[in-house]
C-alpha cells in the first residue's frame, strides 16, 4: 500500500509539474501585447487576417538554414529575431518591440503596392526593397564618405536573398531599439551596425576564423550582451561628458556634446576603435576629477579627446563668421555709397568716372581684410579643436589665412600702383614695377583673380544641379576645389534645390536688396555727406568740460557720434524691408492658394451647392477611372459641381463626414442641440427623393415664406415657380417637404379605399405641377390650413402615443376636407374625375361612408411600431423644416465652432493630395512629450478659489457662457449643484472644464480623433452599397451583436485604424506618480482606459538588488549615475555581498483590456507591454528631447507628429491626414522629397485677454504668413515646434526628431529642422490643415516664454549648425536664413544699441560743448537722415515687424476691415506698449546668453487665470533686463534735455525723443500696468509690505530667492561665475560707460565757475571714496559696536549725519551752490556709483579676498532700494484714483469683456455665490 501510494503521490507530482511546465509556457506566449497579437492562439483577431500581416509575419519566421548558437534552446516557433536575440545578445522585450514594429512596417509598405485581393500571404519584394532602401540610405552613405564597402552582402541563391535583407532591416531595428541615448548619434549607430552586419554576413556565410579555424562567432556573446557591453560603453562616454557639462555652467569649448561624439565617426579614425571596442582608446577616456571641482578649470589636455570639427565659443563674432559672406557684403555696399557720395555730385552715374571708380575699386581692398578676418575666426574659434582636428582640416585653415593675408598685401599694393600720384609711396611703389602709363590693368588682374573662385561659385550657382553632383563625386580635382570652398563634411553636401526654386527666391532677394540699398543711399547717406563735410571744416575752441585733444582736426568725435546711429539703422533696416516684402509676397502666395476664400458663414452657404462635391473630391479616395486634376490652372480655377442626384453613394458618403463632424461640435459642447438638428443631414438617405437633402439650416424659414408666397400669387404659376427657384435652398426645400409629405400620408394610410383616395390625389396634383396650372386650378388660399394641420400630424408622430390616434384619424379627416372642399373646390372636373374614379370601383361615398374613411381599423398606421432610426430622422428633419420660422442665419452662434467650420469648409477648395484609401495611406504615429504638467482638473481644482476669490469654474463659466449652457443641456442638468449628486456627472464636468485648458486631456482627445477619422474613412472604404447606405452609426450601433455581419466590418474598420495609427504619450515621471500616489498617475490611467489604443511611455527607476562579483567594470550606473548616485546604497560591503543600485527601463503601458463577460466589475489597471532595461539614466541633455528619444522606439509607422501638451486637434481636421501623409511621396521641388511636412496653428488662448490676444495674433502671424513664406519660396523653413509631421524612418536613421545636448541645444526643436536640411532633406509647409495650440497669457508667462526662445537663438548663434548653414548655403538662401533665424534677434539688439549710440553719442556732444559750438551747422540742428535713422528704429521698437504680418493675414484670412478694425483696437490697447516692452526681453536675454550664457529652460505655466503679481515678483523677473536700462535711458534723456534743450528747437527734440521716452516709460511701468489690479489700493498696500519683508530679508543656505533679497542677487550674478575671462572682460568694459556722466557733468557745476581743470575730476572721485569710506565706517561700526556699543554707534552715525549737514550748508552758503548742483551732483555720481557696483560683481573673487564684498552689497541693496521707490511711488499714486483700476481692467479684458466675463467681479475677489450657479 505504501509503494502504491508512494507510486500515486509521484504520479500526482509528474502531473503538477507538467501542468506547471504549461502554465510557464502559455505565460511565454501569451504576453500582453501591443498592437499585433502575436500568439498562436490570437491568429483569428482581425487584424492578424490581414493578408499583409500574415505574409509579413510568415516571412519573418522564415529561419531556415540559419546557423543557432551552440547549446541554445530554440524555441517551437523561432523566427529570425529570435535568433538575431539568441546570437547578438539582444533584450527580449527590445526584440518583441522591433518584431511588431517590422511586422507593421512591412505590411504597410506591402499594402501599398495595391496587392490582389486573393493573393497568397507571400510578402512582396518591392515593399521590402522599399523598407531597406529608406532604413539603409544614411548608412550607404556613411560607408561612401570614408571610402569603406557597407557590411550589406546577398547570397547568390534567390531563394534566400529576402531572408537576408530581413535579417539586416532587422538588426539595425534591434540596435536602434537598444541603442538608448546613442539614438541622438547617428553615425555611432551606423559604425556599430557596420560591424555586426559584418559578422551576421560571416556567421550566414559560413565563414572559418582564419587564426582558429572554427566557425567565426560574434565579437560578444551572452544574455543582454549588447546593452551590457556596447551601448554601455558608448552611454558612458555621453554620461562622463554630461557630468562634466555640470548642468549647463560649464563652457561648451570643456565638454563634448552629443555632435562632438557623433561627428568622431565622420573621420576613419573612428575604425581606430576597433571591434570589440578598444576601451583605452582615446574616445573613450573622458576624465572626471578633481578639476571638476574648480570653476572654471580646464580639464588635463593630454587625456581628453577633445571637441571635432567645432567649438562653440561665446562671442559675438560668431555673428559675423556663421554669415560672413552677407556682412561683407553690406560693409562693400556702404564703402561703395559713401565714396559715390563723398565725391562728386553724389550721382550714382558718376561712380563710373575714372576717378571715382579708382575709388569705389578699392571695396576690394576692404574684402581682402574682411576675408583675412575671417579666416582668422576660424583658426581662432577653433583652436581648442587642433589636436583632434584632421590634418587636411588643418592644413585648410592654415592656407586660408595665409592666402587672406597675401591678399591683402597684393590688393593694395597693386592698387597704390595704379594711382597717378608719383611722390611717397605710391611713387616708391611704382618705381618696383615701372612707370607704365597704363597701371589700372594691374590692379583689375589682380581683382580678376582674387575674383576667380567667386566666379566659379557663380557659375555653380546659377546651375544648382551641377554644384549638387559635382558635391557628391569623389573625383580627386573635384574633392580638392569643394575641400577648399568648404571643409569636406559628412552633412551640408547637396542641400541646392532646383533651378527654378533659385530664380524664386533670387527675384525676392535682388528686389528687397536694390530697394533697401536706395533707400539707405539717397535718404541716409547722401543727405548726411554735406553736413559731414562742414562739421570736419569746423573747429570748435570752447569746450565745457577738460578736452584731452584740443587741437584735434575734423571733429572725428561728432563724424561718429552722428553716423553711428545711421550705421547701426543701415545694418538693421533689412529686416524691416524684409518685413514689407514677405508680408507683401506671403500675402500674394495665401491669396493664390485660396485662403481666405470662405471667411463667414455667409461665405459658406453661398458655396455650400459645391461643398459636396468638394468634399467627395478632396476627402473620398477616387476611383481608378475618374481623372486628376493638377497644376496652377487647377488651384486657381477649382470649381466643384452640385453632386448628382443618381449619385447616392457620394452622397451617402458626404452625410456620414459631415454629421461626424457636427456631433463632434456637439460633444465638445461648441453647439447645443437645436444647432445641432439643424446642421445635420439625414443619416439614412431618402432613395424616394430626387433632391439632395440640404441641412436643415441652409433652408430654415423657406417653408413658411414659400407658403406666403403661393398665398399671394394670384393664380400666377409661372412667376411663383420663377421667385421660388430663383432660392435654389427654397426650391429644394418645397420639392423636399412636398415629397415626404406624400411619402409620410402613403407610409400612414393603410385602407385600401383610403389609399385609392389618395393615389389619385396626388395623381391630379402631380399632373397639374407637371403640366404647371396648379395655381390656376387650384384654390391656394386654404393652403396654410393645411400646413397647420400636417405640421399637428408631424407632432403627434413625434411623440408616437396610441391615446392620440383618434385625434390622428380627425387631422386626417380634416386634411380630406381642406384637399377636396377648399383647395380643390374651384376645380369641381379634378374632383368630379376622383369621385367617379372611386364610384367605378364600386366605393360610393355617402355621408355615412364618408364620416368612416380613415376611421375603420387598419386604415390608419398609428402609432407606427417600430420605428426605425430612419423614420424617426425623417420626422424631426420635417418638423424642422416646417416649425422654424426665424432664420438660421446665426447657426452655428459660437465663435469658435464658425470659425473651424469655416476654415475646413475654405481648406476643401485648396490645392492638397487626393485621399487614398485607408489601406493605401502612409501610417503614422503621434508623439507627445509629458512631464508634471496638469492632467485632469480635479473638483477641488475648480472649486478652490484664488486669491482674488475666483475659481477655476467661476472663471470657466464666464469665458465660455455658450458652451457653459450647451454643456448643462447635454447631460440634462441646470446647475452645478445637480453635476454633484452623481459620480459621472461629475466626471463630465471635470472633463469639460480641462477641455478648455491647456491639459493633457485636451490633448489626448484632440490626437485620439485621428483614430476616430480613420475608423469612420475605413468603414467608407470597404463597407458594400447596403452597409454604406444604412450609414456608420448603424453599423456602431449593431456592432456588439456577436454573429452580426456588422461587428466584423467593425473590426476591419478598427484593425485599419490599429495597423495606420498609433499614439504614444511619454509620461516621463509616470512610474514615480503611480508608486508615490499621485492623483496624475490615476488621471492617465483613466485616460488610457476611456481610449484602449493609446499608449504610455515613461522611464521606470527600479532598485535592485545584485551580487557585488557580478559588477565588474562596463557597469556604468555605478560610475555614472548622475541623478541617484547619492540613492545608491551598498549593503554589508566585501567580498560577495549584494549591492543595491538603480536600474532604468523604457517601459511601455496600455490599460488592462475589458472582459468580455460583462459581470465582472470594471477595473482599471494598467500592464507592461515592453519593458526595455537602459544603460543608466536617459535624462542626460535637455529633459524634453531626451523624453522623446526614449519613447521613440515604441512609435510605428512611416510618419511621426510632433504634438506638444498644450496643444489640441479637431475631428474634421483629422479627416484630412491621409491628404497630407501623401505629401511624402511628392517632389515638391523636383529634387527631394519632403521630410518633414509643416501645420499651421490656431491659437485658442487669445480670447482671456488682451495680452494673450496681442501673443495670439503674433504667434498666428508666424505659424501662417509667416512659416508660408520661409517654405516657398525661400525654402528655409525649419522645425519650430509641434505640430509638423516628420519622414519618421528618415530621422530615425539621423539623429531623431530633436537635439538634446545641454543648453546649446534648449531650442531643441529647431536643430531637428537645421539637421534635416543640412543631411539634404526638405521641410515644407502646408495650410489645409490646423491643429491648436495653445499659448502664455500673462506678462510674465509670456516674458518668461520669449526669454527662453531669445536664450535659444543665443545658443543658436554659437551652434555648428547655424555656421554649417550659413557657409553651405547659396548667397540668397543664407540671407533668408539669417533674417528668419538669429537675425531677427540680432536686429532687436542693434535697435536697442541703436537708442544707446545716439544717447551717448549726443550725450558726449552736450556736455563737452561741442553740439553748441556746432549748432549752426544742418546736420546738429536739423538732422534729417538722423531722424528717418530713429523712425525705423521706432518701428521696430513698437512691433512694426510683427504687426505687418498679423495685418496682412488677419486681412487675407478674415476680411481686411475686420484686420484694420484689430489694429486701431490693438491700439487702444495698448499693443505698443506690450512690443515694446518685449522688445527689451529679448535683446537683454539674447545679448547676455551671448556674452555670459546662463540659457535654460524657463518654465511659464500653463495656467489661463489671470492672477495679480506682486510688486516684489516683477522687480525680481524684469529689474535687470528692463528697470536698470530703463532708468539708464531716462537719465540720459535727462541730461541731454538740461544741457541740450537751450540751444535746439523744442520740436526737434520732441521729434527726436518721443520713442525713447516712450521705451523708457514701458520699460518701466509696462509690468504694473499688464498686472490684473495692479492700481487697486489694497494690493498695493499689500504689495509694498511684501516687497519690505523681501528687501530687508537676509540671504543664506536654504533661503530662496522668492524670500530674500540677498539671496536674488546673488542669484542675478549667477551668470559671471561661468562667463569666463572674455565675459568678465566685455562686462567691465561695457560698465566704464557708467563713468562718462561724472566726467561731463562736474564741470557743469555752478559752483565751480566754468573751471576745466583735470582736478576737478580728480577731486570728484576723492568726494565718491569718501562717501564710499563713510558706508564701510558704518557697516564696521555696525558689526562691532551696534551689539555692546550701541549708544558708541548712535553717536558715530549722529557725528557723520552732523558733518554732511554741515557741509552742504557750507557749500551752500559761501560758494553759493545751487538746487540745480545738487541736482547735477546725483546724475553724476549716481551711475558712477552703479559702474563700480557692476565692476565689484564681474570681480567678486577679488573683492571677496580684499574683504569688501560686505560693503559692494549694502550699496547694492541701497540702488534697489532707490529704484524700488522710484517705481512704486507712481503707482502708488495712480492707485488712489479708482478709474484708473476701471480703464486698466477694461484695457486688459477687453475680449473677455465681448465675451460676457465679469471682470469686475472676478478682479473685486467676490465668491461664488450659488445664484449664479442657477441662473
Amino acid at each position: 500500500m505504501e509503494a502504491v501510494n508512494m507510486r500515486q503521490s509521484i504520479e500526482m507530482d509528474r502531473e503538477i509539474l507538467e501542468a506547471q511546465n504549461k502554465v510557464s509556457e502559455k505565460t511565454q506566449i501569451y504576453v500582453p501585447y501591443n498592437i499585433l497579437p502575436l500568439d498562436p492562439d490570437s491568429a483569428n483577431q482581425t487584424i492578424m487576417r490581414f493578408p499583409e500581416i500574415q505574409a509579413a509575419v510568415f516571412a519573418l519566421c522564415n529561419a531556415r538554414g540559419l546557423p543557432w548558437p551552440e547549446g541554445h534552446k530554440k524555441k517551437r516557433a523561432g523566427d529570425i529575431l529570435d535568433w538575431l536575440q539568441a546570437v547578438f545578445g539582444f533584450q527580449k522585450d527590445n526584440v518583441a518591440n522591433q518584431r511588431e514594429h517590422l511586422i507593421l512596417l512591412l505590411a504597410n509598405a506591402h499594402l501599398r503596392q495595391f496587392p490582389k485581393p486573393d493573393q497568397q500571404p507571400k510578402l512582396d519584394d518591392q515593399a521590402l526593397t522599399e523598407v531597406m532602401k529608406k532604413l539603409f540610405k544614411n548608412y550607404k552613405k556613411w560607408c561612401k564618405f570614408l571610402g569603406r564597402n557597407s557590411s550589406l552582402w546577398l547570397p547568390t541563391i534567390q531563394q534566400e536573398v529576402q531572408q537576408w535583407k530581413l535579417l539586416y532591416v532587422a538588426l539595425y531595428l534591434l540596435i536602434w531599439g537598444e541603442a538608448a541615448n546613442l539614438r541622438f548619434m547617428p553615425e555611432c549607430i551606423c559604425y556599430i551596425y557596420h560591424h555586426m552586419a559584418f559578422e551576421m554576413y560571416e556567421l550566414l556565410a559560413g565563414n572559418v576564423s582564419s587564426t582558429n579555424g572554427l566557425s567565426v562567432k560574434p565579437a560578444y556573446i551572452g544574455k543582454e550582451v549588447f546593452l551590457n557591453e556596447v551601448v554601455a560603453q558608448f552611454y558612458g562616454v555621453i554620461a562622463k561628458e554630461a557630468r562634466r557639462n555640470k548642468q549647463g555652467k560649464s563652457k561648451h569649448s570643456q565638454w563634448r556634446n552629443y555632435d562632438d561624439l557623433n561627428e568622431f565617426f565622420w573621420s576613419t579614425d573612428c575604425f581606430r576603435l576597433g571591434w570589440p571596442l578598444r576601451k583605452d582608446n582615446d574616445f573613450f577616456q573622458v576624465p572626471v576629477g578633481q578639476w571638476e571641482k574648480k570653476e572654471n578649470s580646464k580639464p588635463p589636455r593630454d587625456q581628453w579627446a577633445g571637441k571635432v570639427n567645432f567649438v562653440e565659443i561665446r562671442s559675438f563674432w560668431h555673428i559675423f563668421r556663421s554669415f560672413d559672406r552677407m556682412w561683407s557684403f553690406f560693409i562693400l555696399c556702404l564703402q561703395a555709397m559713401v565714396i559715390v557720395a563723398w565725391n562728386g555730385s553724389g550721382d550714382l552715374t558718376a561712380m563710373f568716372a575714372s576717378d571715382s571708380l579708382k575709388k569705389v575699386l578699392s571695396i576690394f581692398i576692404t574684402a581682402s581684410i574682411l576675408n583675412l578676418g575671417q579666416a582668422a575666426l576660424d583658426v581662432t574659434l577653433n583652436w581648442k579643436a587642433r589636436k583632434s582636428m584632421p590634418r587636411f582640416v588643418m592644413l585648410r585653415y592654415i592656407l586660408k589665412v595665409v592666402s587672406a593675408a597675401a591678399w591683402v598685401i597684393i590688393l593694395p599694393v597693386t592698387y597704390l600702383y595704379s594711382l597717378d600720384n608719383t611722390h611717397g609711396l605710391v611713387g616708391t611703389i611704382r618705381g618696383w614695377f615701372g612707370h607704365g602709363s597704363s597701371s589700372l590693368p594691374l590692379f583689375s588682374l589682380a581683382v580678376a583673380i582674387y575674383l576667380s573662385p567667386n566666379i566659379l561659385a557663380v557659375f555653380l550657382f546659377l546651375l544648382p544641379s551641377i554644384r549638387r553632383f559635382l558635391e557628391r563625386l569623389d573625383y580627386g580635382i573635384v574633392m580638392l576645389i569643394m575641400w577648399w570652398s568648404q571643409p569636406r563634411l559628412y552633412v551640408g553636401r547637396g542641400m541646392h534645390e532646383s533651378t527654378f526654386s533659385l530664380f524664386k527666391y533670387t527675384l525676392f532677394w535682388v528686389l528687397l536688396i536694390v530697394t533697401k540699398l536706395a533707400f539707405s543711399y539717397y535718404i541716409e547717406i547722401k543727405p548726411l555727406v554735406v553736413p559731414t563735410k562742414a562739421i570736419m571744416s569746423v573747429h570748435v575752441t570752447n569746450f565745457k568740460w577738460h578736452e584731452f585733444f584740443p587741437r584735434a582736426k575734423n571733429n572725428v568725435g561728432v563724424v561718429i557720434a552722428l553716423w553711428a546711429p545711421i550705421i547701426l539703422i543701415y545694418f538693421m533696416d533689412a529686416q524691416i524691408w524684409y518685413a514689407i516684402f514677405s508680408t507683401l509676397f506671403g500675402g500674394i502666395y495665401g491669396a493664390s492658394r485660396r485662403l481666405g476664400e470662405i471667411r463667414t458663414l455667409e461665405m459658406l452657404r453661398s458655396r455650400f451647392q459645391s461643398f459636396p462635391a468638394a468634399f467627395n473630391a478632396r476627402l473620398i479616395p477616387k476611383e481608378k477611372n475618374e481623372s486628376k486634376n493638377h497644376g496652377l490652372n487647377a488651384t486657381l480655377s477649382r470649381n466643384f459641381t452640385e453632386i448628382p442626384c443618381d449619385r447616392e453613394k457620394e452622397a451617402a458618403r458626404f452625410s456620414q463626414l459631415w454629421n461626424t463632424i457636427i456631433t463632434s461640435f456637439r460633444e465638445e459642447d461648441l453647439i447645443n442641440d437645436r444647432e445641432m438638428n439643424l446642421l445635420l443631414v439625414p443619416y439614412w438617405a431618402d432613395r424616394e427623393l430626387e433632391d439632395i437633402q440640404w441641412p436643415p439650416f441652409l433652408l430654415a424659414s423657406k417653408i413658411p415664406i414659400a407658403l406666403d408666397m403661393a398665398k399671394g400669387s394670384n393664380g400666377k404659376d409661372r412667376e411663383l415657380r420663377k421667385r421660388i427657384e430663383a432660392d435654389n435652398y427654397m426650391c429644394c426645400a418645397v420639392r423636399e417637404c412636398y415629397a415626404q409629405f406624400r411619402s409620410i400620408i402613403r407610409f400612414l394610410v393603410q385602407g385600401e379605399r383610403e389609399k385609392a383616395l389618395i393615389e389619385k390625389i396626388f395623381h391630379e396634383f402631380d399632373n397639374h405641377i407637371e403640366v404647371g396650372d396648379l395655381l390656376t386650378e387650384f384654390n391656394m388660399s386654404a393652403l396654410p390650413m393645411l400646413y397647420e394641420q400636417f405640421v399637428r400630424l408631424i407632432k403627434y408622430l413625434l411623440t408616437n402615443k396610441a391615446e392620440d390616434k383618434d385625434q390622428v384619424v380627425i387631422l386626417f379627416l380634416d386634411m380630406h376636407e381642406v384637399v377636396t372642399r377648399d383647395i380643390m373646390d374651384d376645380n369641381l372636373s379634378s374632383l368630379e374625375s376622383i369621385r367617379a374614379s372611386s364610384r367605378s370601383e364600386g366605393m360610393v361615398l355617402c355621408a355615412r361612408d364618408h364620416q368612416q374613411l380613415f376611421a375603420s381599423p387598419g386604415a390608419i398606421r398609428f402609432p407606427v411600431d417600430p420605428q426605425s432610426d430612419a423614420w424617426i430622422e425623417k420626422i424631426k428633419r420635417l418638423d424642422l423644416l416646417l416649425t422654424t420660422k426665424e432664420s438660421a442665419m446665426d447657426v452655428p452662434s459660437n465663435l469658435e465652432a464658425r470659425r473651424r467650420i469655416s476654415f475646413f469648409s475654405n481648406s476643401l477648395f485648396m490645392e492638397m493630395p487626393s485621399a487614398p484609401k485607408v489601406r493605401n495611406m502612409l501610417s503614422f504615429s503621434v508623439l507627445t512629450p509629458y512631464y508634471t504638467e496638469e492632467v485632469l482638473f480635479s473638483l477641488k481644482d475648480l472649486e478652490t478659489p484664488n486669491e482674488d476669490g475666483v475659481s477655476i469654474l467661476f472663471y470657466l463659466q464666464k469665458i465660455f457662457p455658450d458652451e457653459w449652457n450647451n454643456f448643462l443641456e447635454r447631460v440634462k442638468c441646470r446647475t452645478v449643484d445637480g453635476l454633484m449628486e452623481s459620480d459621472d456627472l461629475e466626471e463630465q464636468l471635470r472633463l469639460w472644464a480641462s477641455y478648455r485648458g491647456q491639459t493633457l486631456t485636451k490633448t489626448v482627445r484632440g490626437m485620439m480623433y485621428f483614430r476616430k477619422a480613420l475608423e469612420l474613412q475605413a468603414f467608407l472604404d470597404i463597407a458594400n452599397d447596403e452597409d454604406l447606405m444604412g450609414g456608420y452609426k448603424a453599423v456602431e450601433s449593431k456592432a456588439k451583436d456577436p454573429s452580426g455581419s456588422h461587428r466584423l466590418l467593425s473590426e476591419q474598420c478598427q484593425a485599419l485604424a490599429d495597423m495606420k495609427f498609433t499614439y504614444v504619450v511619454s509620461c516621463q515621471q509616470y512610474g514615480i506618480h503611480k508608486r508615490s500616489g499621485d492623483g496624475r498617475a490615476q488621471d492617465i490611467l483613466r485616460l488610457m482606459t476611456s481610449y484602449p489604443s493609446l499608449r504610455v511611455a515613461y522611464i521606470d527607476e527600479v532598485e535592485e538588488t545584485t551580487e557585488e562579483s557580478d559588477l565588474n567594470d562596463n557597469d556604468i550606473s555605478d560610475q555614472i549615475d548622475l541623478a541617484d548616485e547619492e540613492r545608491s546604497k551598498k549593503i554589508n560591503p566585501g567580498k560577495g555581498s549584494r549591492s543595491k543600485k538603480i536600474v532604468y527601463y523604457s517601459t511601455l503601458v496600455k490599460a488592462v483590456p475589458k472582459s468580455i463577460d460583462s459581470s465582472e466589475p470594471v477595473q482599471n489597471l494598467d500592464q507592461i507591454v515592453y519593458r526595455i532595461k537602459l544603460p543608466g539614466p536617459a535624462i542626460l541633455g535637455e529633459g524634453k528631447p531626451e523624453n522623446q528619444n526614449h519613447a521613440i522606439i515604441f512609435t510605428r509607422g512611416e510618419g511621426l507628429q510632433t504634438i506638444d501638451m498644450n496643444q489640441d486637434n479637431y475631428l474634421e481636421e483629422s479627416l484630412k491626414m491621409r491628404n497630407l501623409l501623401q505629401e511624402f511621396l511628392e517632389k515638391h521641388d523636383g529634387v527631394r522629397n519632403p521630410t518633414i511636412l509643416g501645420l499651421r496653428e490656431h491659437i485658442f488662448t487669445g480670447s482671456v485677454s488682451s495680452l494673450a490676444w496681442f501673443m495670439s495674433n503674433q504667434e498666428t502671424s508666424f505659424v501662417t504668413i509667416g512659416q508660408r513664406f520661409l517654405a516657398n519660396p525661400l525654402k528655409v523653413r525649419f522645425h519650430y515646434g509641434h505640430p509638423d509631421v516628420f519622414d519618421r524612418l528618415f530621422h530615425l536613421t539621423r539623429g531623431g526628431i530633436s537635439k538634446a545636448s545641454k543648453v546649446i541645444n534648449l531650442s531643441e526643436d529647431i536643430f531637428a529642422g537645421f539637421n534635416s536640411t543640412l543631411r539634404e532633406g526638405n521641410v515644407t509647409h502646408h495650410e489645409y490643415i490646423q491643429v491648436g495650440k495653445g499659448r502664455d497669457v500673462g506678462l510674465n508667462q509670456i516674458s518668461m516664454f520669449e526669454a527662453k526662445i531669445a536664450n535659444g537663438n543665443g545658443e543658436q548663434t554659437l551652434s555648428r549648425d547655424i555656421y554649417r548653414l550659413g557657409h553651405h548655403f547659396d548667397f540668397f538662401r543664407m540671407l533668408s536664413c539669417y533674417f528668419t533665424t538669429i537675425g531677427f534677434y540680432f536686429t532687436t539688439l542693434i535697435t536697442v544699441l541703436t537708442v544707446y549710440a545716439f544717447l551717448y553719442g549726443h550725450l558726449y556732444l552736450v556736455l563737452s560743448g561741442l553740439e553748441e559750438g556746432l549748432s549752426t551747422q544742418p546736420a546738429i540742428r536739423d538732422n534729417k537722415p538722423l531722424q528717418v535713422a530713429l523712425a525705423s528704429q521706432s518701428f521696430v521698437q513698437v512691433g512694426f515687424l510683427t504687426a505687418l504680418p498679423m495685418l496682412m493675414e488677419i486681412g487675407l484670412e478674415r476680411g481686411f476691415r475686420t484686420a484694420l478694425s484689430d489694429f486701431v483696437l490693438m491700439q487702444l490697447q495698448l499693443a505698443p506698449v506690450f512690443f515694446t516692452f518685449s522688445l527689451g526681453t529679448k535683446s537683454h536675454y539674447y545679448g547676455r546668453t551671448l556674452l555670459h550664457g546662463g540659457a535654460k529652460y524657463r518654465p511659464t505655466g500653463r495656467g489661463f487665470v489671470v492672477f495679480h503679481a506682486k510688486f516684489a515678483e516683477n522687480y525680481r523677473l524684469y529689474s535687470r533686463s528692463h528697470f536698470v536700462k530703463g532708468f539708464e535711458l531716462m537719465i540720459l534723456l535727462l541730461v541731454y534735455q538740461m544741457f541740450g534743450q537751450s540751444y535746439s528747437g523744442a520740436v526737434a527734440y520732441i521729434l527726436i525723443t518721443t520713442s525713447m521716452w516712450f521705451m523708457v516709460g514701458t520699460w518701466l511701468f509696462a509690468p504694473f500696468l499688464f498686472n490684473p489690479s495692479g492700481f487697486e489700493w489694497q494690493k498695493i498696500v499689500d504689495d509694498w509690505t511684501d516687497w519690505n519683508k523681501w528687501i530687508s530679508n537676509r540671504g543664506g543656505i536654504g533661503v530662496t530667492s522668492e524670500k530674500s533679497w540677498e539671496s536674488w542677487w546673488e542669484e542675478e550674478q549667477e551668470h559671471l561665475r561661468h562667463s569666463g575671462k572674455r565675459g568678465i572682460v566685455a562686462e567691465i568694459f561695457l560698465s566704464l560707460r557708467f563713468f562718462i556722466y561724472q566726467y561731463g557733468l562736474v564741470y557743469h557745476l555752478h559752483i565751480l565757475r566754468k573751471t576745466k581743470s583735470i582736478l576737478v575730476y580728480v577731486i570728484s572721485w576723492l568726494v565718491i571714496f569718501l562717501i564710499l569710506f563713510v558706508m564701510k565706517t558704518v557697516s564696521v561700526g555696525r558689526r562691532k559696536f551696534s551689539a555692546n556699543f550701541q549708544l558708541v554707534f548712535r553717536l558715530i552715525k549722529g557725528m557723520i549725519f552732523l558733518t554732511i549737514v554741515s557741509i552742504l550748508v557750507t557749500l551752500i552758503a559761501l560758494p553759493h551752490m545751487t538746487l540745480w548742483d545738487i541736482i547735477v551732483c546725483i546724475l553724476a555720481f549716481m551711475p558712477t556709483g552703479w559702474g563700480i557696483l557692476l565692476i565689484a560683481q564681474a570681480c567678486k573673487p577679488l573683492v571677496k579676498r580684499a574683504g569688501f564684498w560686505a560693503s559692494v552689497r549694502t550699496l547694492a541693496r541701497g540702488y534697489e532700494i532707490m529704484m524700488g521707490l522710484l517705481l512704486f511711488t507712481p503707482v502708488a499714486f495712480l492707485s488712489w484714483f479708482p478709474f484708473v483700476s476701471e480703464f486698466q481692467t477694461r484695457m486688459l479684458f477687453n475680449q473677455a469683456f465681448s465675451r460676457g466675463l465679469q471682470i469686475s467681479r472676478v478682479l473685486g475677489g467676490h465668491r461664488k455665490d450659488p445664484s449664479c450657479n442657477k441662473e
